[in-house]
């Protein structure tokens, strides 16, 4: 696959992994609080910020009872109503221009998961670089085929499609102009547990989609987004924080400013370290030849006399023949006298 470009930024095997710090409700409602947020992913080395782009109104009924009261005695927003919920945890719409600036000013790259077409329609007025389809709006093809429409790269999370779900929203977007299509492996359930995580899904999508792919991660740490890494993810994205004892509705599984710092860093040294197939001595290896073994001659051997155990020896340092050449070696008769500590090699033969 080509490399591929979000924000003015390189995405791809040839890359070190993009880093999305993903803000969220973790603002508390304090535009303060987010622009430190912002400022906290930026001194932290994240690539890009992600907020969210809704109103309760365009996501669900003002209703608190049935299906739209949240009763899940695992879930952290148990004894809630949905819309109670969004109206928590949406981003005020005016807001969205000062964080954007902040993050520009800054060096990051601003963008946000809509959540309804009025809202895709808000961002092209900000201009966005791409855009993210969250997880739960994964089955809204409406929803895909409009964003796409604008022309833009999409990231899109896949936790809880099927495999026909996700070739149906791969193909929606593509079909409608989107230019690049990247998936995220997903676990929807917040904080999600590593055994449910099946980052082997990763090189498949990869194979079975021909598009970059990469881990939206709800687990608590690094260790999840490290292994990702190395399975090939050139995308990640950590809901961020900058602290977890302030609450806010996704702190408890967000990272905060020095573990993001540890994520950027190891998730490069992830991605330096899987390198290309490669076996012999490395350039940089070269010097530790002289703690390879191979033959030398051990003590002084006088003109003609016989290589034997008791003037050959395999020993370090490795610049003489490999051991493996020993039984050649012994029996044979030097041409000239040789000093002990001399490698043995085909020449001194």
């Amino acid at each position: 696959m080509e490399e591929i470009v979000l924000g003015g930024r390189p995405v791809g095997p040839g890359a070190a992994p993009f880093i999305i710090a993903e803000m969220s409700g973790n603002h508390n409602q304090s535009l303060e609080k987010a622009l430190r947020i912002v400022d906290a992913a930026a001194d932290a080395g994240a690539h890009a910020l992600k907020i969210q782009t809704y109103t309760a109104d365009l996501m669900t009924l003002e209703r608190s009872d049935g299906d739209f009261y949240i009763d899940d005695p695992n879930s952290l927003w148990k004894g809630q109503s949905l819309y109670k919920l969004y109206e928590q945890a949406y981003t005020p719409w005016e807001w969205h221009r000062p964080i954007f600036e902040r993050c520009r000013e800054r060096g990051m790259i601003p963008f946000s998961t809509p959540f309804h077409p009025k809202a895709v329609d808000f961002l092209e007025e900000l201009d966005v670089p791409f855009y993210k389809i969250a997880s739960f709006e994964n089955n809204d093809l409406p929803l895909i085929r409009y964003t796409a429409s604008k022309g833009k790269p999409m990231i899109v999370s896949t936790g809880m499609a099927t495999l026909a779900q996700l070739e149906e929203a791969v193909n929606a977007a593509r079909e409608a102009g989107c230019p690049n299509v990247v998936l995220l492996k997903c676990t929807s359930t917040y904080p999600a547990s590593p055994a449910d995580s099946n980052l082997l899904t990763i090189p498949h999508m990869r194979s079975l989609f021909g598009c970059e792919v990469g881990l939206s991660d709800h687990t608590q740490g690094i260790g999840a987004a490290v292994a990702a890494t190395a399975l090939g993810a050139s995308v990640i994205e950590k809901h961020f924080t900058l602290s977890r004892a302030e609450g806010g509705v996704d702190a408890a599984f967000s990272l905060e400013p020095d573990e993001m710092r540890q994520l950027v860093a190891e998730t490069e040294r992830a991605w330096q370290a899987l390198g290309r197939v490669h076996y012999g001595i490395g350039e940089k290896e070269r010097s530790s030849m002289k703690f390879r073994r191979s033959l030398y001659i051990s003590r002084d051997v006088a003109d003609g006399e016989e290589l034997s155990p008791d003037n050959v020896r395999v020993i370090r340092p490795g610049y003489g023949l490999e051991p493996k050449y020993l039984d050649l070696v012994l029996g044979r008769r030097l041409p000239k006298a040789v000093k002990a500590g001399t490698p043995v090699t085909w020449d001194l033969l």
